[in-house]
């Protein structure tokens, strides 16, 4: 499936190509999952992305869970090669019920923060009230991702200057904000671009 991700895209992907490939019928596909989406989910939860026993982030610190999410995050595209990690990120933009399946059935991937990390770090006093994901959302999947297709150094040395120089303090900046802040770009529901009015 990552293969055949890989060269066609989350589009591309057909009941009649997965059945050539795995030399079975559509037939037995249709009886095993419903649709497209459901067969795609299951193969991300059967591969190397799957995660056992790690449903939650609570390291006790924010700090850490930032890094344990970005540390799956990093998890979640090396199970693929980058094209196929691309084109599932894409196919979650324009499907936000993909994108909250994706993180239901295979557990936090790093691309999104749970609001339940949101809510452990103002419990222990470590960000203020009010503070808003785009940061993370916008920030961490692109930074990464770009870093991985241009075959850069992720290790925790980058990833630990990405939480303290850019994630901890603009999530903490956010709290002030008076304004509302868009949907970031793996929140699951960016709003698309409108396109520019014709009339004259």
């Amino acid at each position: 499936m990552n293969t055949l991700m890989s060269e066609c895209g989350y589009d591309g992907i057909t009941f009649e190509e997965v059945a050539r490939r795995a030399g079975a019928s559509k037939a037995t596909l249709y009886r095993r999952w419903k649709s497209k989406r459901e067969m795609v989910i299951a193969a991300l939860k059967a591969g190397p992305a799957r995660r056992d026993g790690q449903e939650g982030i609570d390291t006790g610190s924010l700090r850490g869970d930032l890094l344990e999410l970005c540390h799956r995050l990093v998890q979640s595209m090396r199970s693929s090669d980058s094209r196929a990690a691309l084109f599932l990120l894409q196919a979650g933009l324009e499907d936000p019920e993909l994108c909250e399946e994706i993180e239901r059935s295979v557990g936090p991937t790093g691309a999104r923060l749970p609001r339940t990390v949101i809510e452990a770090a103002v419990r222990r006093g470590e960000l203020p009230e009010g503070v808003d994901p785009f940061p993370f959302e916008e920030v961490t999947g692109a930074a990464i991702l770009l870093r991985r297709l241009n075959a850069l150094e992720i290790d925790d040395r980058y990833l630990e200057a990405l939480v303290d120089s850019v994630l901890i303090p603009s999530l903490q900046a956010t709290a002030a904000m008076k304004h509302e802040l868009p949907a970031g770009i793996f929140s699951g529901h960016p709003a698309p671009q409108t396109p520019p009015d014709s009339t004259p």
